[in-house]
This record gives structure tokens, C-alpha cells and sequence, in this order.
């Protein structure tokens, strides 16, 4: 077992599979790279405490989690140690929006194929296939079965040059929430 962390800098910002360093904000990710602070799995944030973190971010993981256990685990333990006052946000691939690329009569095989890249990963290493899809409903109840109460859809976080960012012609791929 992973000893608990303490002192940890108030306010604590986590970035959980976060790829670009930002001052103020702490990375956990599951591989060892430049600018990670913590290696882990997210489905095991034990070494923080209750409560620890103001604000916690999350782009294109949670879909790479089972909808079977796996993923309300690690969304009840992101709540756990989220402040009370604290936001969680998380962007995941918008299935609703990429159902309807796909189903494009005027998109051809190779657009096509990007789509279906995004909706079931990349698969070019053992972290980048995906488990879960999400609509703004099903991510929801989700959230909603993992104790977050304050759901909302946003366009936008503004923070990072991530996956929460992308889209295809005009229309953003990820769907963006914030909860509390």
C-alpha cells in the first residue's frame, strides 16, 4: 500500500493524466515522464487524503476505465478527495456528437476512421484503448452515483492544450463538465 501523502500545497490543483506541466497544477499519471509528480492509477488515489484538493482535472481518461465497476470507483475516490468547495473537471469523448460522424454520408472511410479512433482510442500502447462512451445524461448519472451533486455542461475549461480542445470541422469532440 501506498503511504498517504501530507503537507500537500493549499490551494492543490491535480491534473489526473495530465501530459502538459502548468505552474500551480500537480500531475498524476500512470507512467513516469517529465513534469509527472505522482505515478499511479486513477482508479487508486489512496495516497491522498480526504478532502485535499481544490480543484481537480481530467481529459480523455475516464473513458479508459470499465463502466462495470471501474469507473464509479474512481469517480467516488476523485470525489473523496475533492474539497467541499472544490470542481471536478472532466472532458471525455462526446459520443453523441461522434455518432452522428459517423453516420455522415458525406464523410469518407478515412475521416471516418479518425472518428472511430476517438471513440475506441488509438490503441498503440496498453493506455489507449477505451471502455466507456459518454453523453452528457450518461456521464451525469455517473457523476451523479458517485456523490456529485452540481453537474453542468461547459464549452470550454481554458486550461490546457488537450483533448477537451479538439474538433473536428466546427464542432468540439469532447464533452466538458464541471461537478461539485
Amino acid at each position: 500500500m501506498t503511504e498517504t501523502l501530507s503537507n500537500l500545497p493549499d490551494p492543490f490543483r491535480l491534473h489526473l493524466g495530465g501530459q502538459e506541466p502548468k505552474s500551480g497544477w500537480h500531475i498524476f499519471d500512470a507512467q513516469q515522464r517529465d513534469g509527472v509528480d505522482f505515478i499511479g492509477d486513477i482508479r487508486d488515489l489512496s495516497r491522498f487524503p480526504d478532502a485535499c484538493c481544490d480543484e481537480i482535472y481530467a481529459s480523455h481518461i475516464f473513458e479508459h476505465l470499465s463502466y462495470n465497476g471501474e469507473l464509479i470507483d474512481a469517480l467516488i475516490a476523485v470525489r473523496r478527495i475533492l474539497k467541499k468547495q472544490g470542481i471536478f473537471k472532466i472532458g471525455v469523448p462526446d459520443m453523441e456528437t461522434l455518432s452522428h460522424f459517423l453516420v455522415n454520408p458525406a464523410l469518407d472511410a478515412d475521416k471516418k476512421m479518425h472518428v472511430m479512433r476517438i471513440v475506441f482510442g488509438g490503441q498503440v500502447d496498453d493506455y489507449d484503448y477505451h471502455k466507456s462512451g459518454f453523453t452528457f445524461e450518461i456521464l451525469k448519472g455517473f457523476l451523479m452515483h458517485a456523490g456529485f451533486r452540481d453537474i453542468k455542461r461547459v464549452e470550454s475549461f481554458g486550461l490546457f492544450n488537450d483533448s477537451t480542445e479538439l474538433k473536428l470541422g466546427e464542432h468540439r469532440i469532447s464533452l466538458n463538465v464541471e461537478a461539485s
